[in-house]
């Protein structure tokens, strides 16, 4: 009788398991939905959608989506999954006021993509914000249609400690930041690779800059009313049909001995800056292609290689 007793008792435990470890599977949609009048309560579904991103991430399974049903401010986050966030619909928002907008903390071995992408968001430092985006860990960040204006610190910021990140921003507007428009403190090792298209960087402290061994294409892009346009220390810029106006310096290839990177510049036209080029410590490679005047200071490329 008391084997019998047990047995069952056993069985009911097992189910209750069961029912538990179905209730939460399926609680990991693969898309998710918000909207200004939502509640985090809800399932983020689109007939009950959530309010904030970071309550329909909880609900949201890796790789899946999140939508915006209706415009807002949607609240500052945490990214610790691969994820898409597309609002590209709707004017979407995060007022980070005091904090980071967005921090991409990616580190689960079983997330093999590590990829955070962001689509149609604009995002507000309201004067008192620290960085925009803040990228500690991941395999790759995709940045398309994202404003980012007014953080203390960075506009976006590339922490990474290990592996190989790479990071592409399309369409995308960063002005108004304390700090700099992009910036890279990479340590440990670690590497980055980055592509900039068709955006823009201005009013920041230095509009765009690499201080570590980190590999970019930067291209059809604006670049003004930064105290530095573009700046790079021991990295590796290519910059071509860019429109780098109004700056202190416009570009410069490293400003503290035995630092120094390397900028190759194509097609690009530089003018109505304080300094138009300075090599500094690094160099600054033409292909001969650049319009380089009406600028205070000129300046002149390192050296210049005609084009095949």
């Amino acid at each position: 009788m008391m084997s019998k007793w047990r047995f069952a008792f056993r069985s009911a435990l097992i189910a209750v398991l069961v029912i538990s470890i179905v209730g939460i599977a399926s609680a990991q949609a693969t898309r998710t939905w918000i909207s200004g009048v939502g509640d985090d309560a809800n399932p983020c579904s689109r007939t009950a959608p959530c309010k904030t991103f970071a309550g329909a991430i909880s609900k949201t399974a890796v790789e899946g989506e999140i939508n915006c049903l209706d415009g807002g401010g949607f609240g500052a986050l945490t990214v610790t999954k691969s994820i898409t966030i597309d609002c590209s619909t709707v004017p979407a928002s995060i007022l980070a006021s005091g904090v980071n907008g967005v921090v991409v903390n990616i580190t689960s071995p079983t997330d093999t993509a590590k990829t955070f992408r962001l689509r149609g968001v604009s995002i507000n430092g309201v004067g008192t914000g620290i960085n925009g985006v803040r990228v500690l860990a991941a395999n790759a960040v995709v940045m398309e249609d994202v404003v980012i204006d007014g953080f203390t610190q960075h506009g976006i910021s590339l922490e990474t400690t290990g592996g190989a990140t790479k990071v592409v921003i399309n369409r995308s507007t960063v002005t108004n930041n304390g700090g700099n428009g992009f910036n890279t403190f990479i340590i440990g090792g670690a590497s980055a690779s980055i592509s900039v298209n068709n955006s823009l960087f201005g009013t920041n402290s230095v509009g765009f800059n690499l201080s570590q061994a980190v590999r970019t294409t930067f291209q059809n892009s604006i670049i003004t009313g930064n105290n530095i346009g573009v700046q790079v220390h021991y990295g590796e810029l290519t910059m071509s049909e860019c429109q780098i106006s109004l700056n202190g310096t416009g570009v410069n290839a490293g400003t503290f001995a035995g630092g120094g990177g390397v900028i190759r510049i194509s097609g690009n036209t530089i003018s109505a800056n304080s300094i138009g080029i300075d090599p500094g410590f690094g160099s600054i490679i033409s292909l001969g292609n650049n319009t380089i005047q009406g600028n205070n200071v000129n300046g002149s490329p390192s050296s210049t290689v005609p084009l095949n």
